[in-house]
């Protein structure tokens, strides 16, 4: 539950900081699947990994030899503009294409996506029916680790509709 936890925090905090996408969000309800997809690939929950290749390769022109730790950061490819484009740092609930890593990928893809993905389409649908804003109202605390991009506190002023 960890992961989506921080997706979920990390959404709000989006939303706050945020509040152009949030009345676009409101105003066409049709965007939440896109919204769940840029919040996954905006918040990244898990921010990196290490795997070991399993083969010779050549990535990008690097060899990699089998064997090698590779340490993969998801949050670097979720806001690599040679995917996204000029706006990777941009919080845009439309975007599409989102190829976003953040459930991973291939054999390690997470096993719990398809309920994450409900829970931030439960959470994301209510915020915009019920709250016309939301603002930060105080200092946000992120964790320390380098493998989970989550939030301690996150102080916010909620504005109903």
């Amino acid at each position: 539950n960890e992961t989506t936890r921080n997706s979920i925090s990390g959404a709000l905090v989006a939303l706050a900081e945020h509040p152009e996408q949030l009345d676009r969000l409101i105003a066409d309800p049709g965007l939440l699947p896109s919204a769940v997809e840029e919040v996954l690939r905006w918040t990244t929950p898990v921010t990196s990994f290490l795997r070991t290749a399993v083969a010779d390769t050549t990535l990008g022109g690097v060899a990699i030899a089998g064997g090698d730790p590779l340490l993969l950061l998801y949050a670097a490819a979720n806001r690599d503009e040679a995917e996204f484009g000029p706006t990777a740092g941009t919080f845009d609930v439309s975007r599409s294409p989102n190829h976003h890593v953040a459930l991973g990928h291939g054999p390690h893809f997470c096993l719990g996506a398809a309920l994450a993905r409900l829970e931030l389409t439960v959470v994301l649908e209510g915020v915009a029916e019920r709250w016309q804003r939301l603002t930060v109202a105080g200092p946000v605390r992120r964790s320390g680790s380098s493998i989970i991009s989550g939030i301690k506190a996150a102080p916010l002023t909620l504005e109903p509709r």
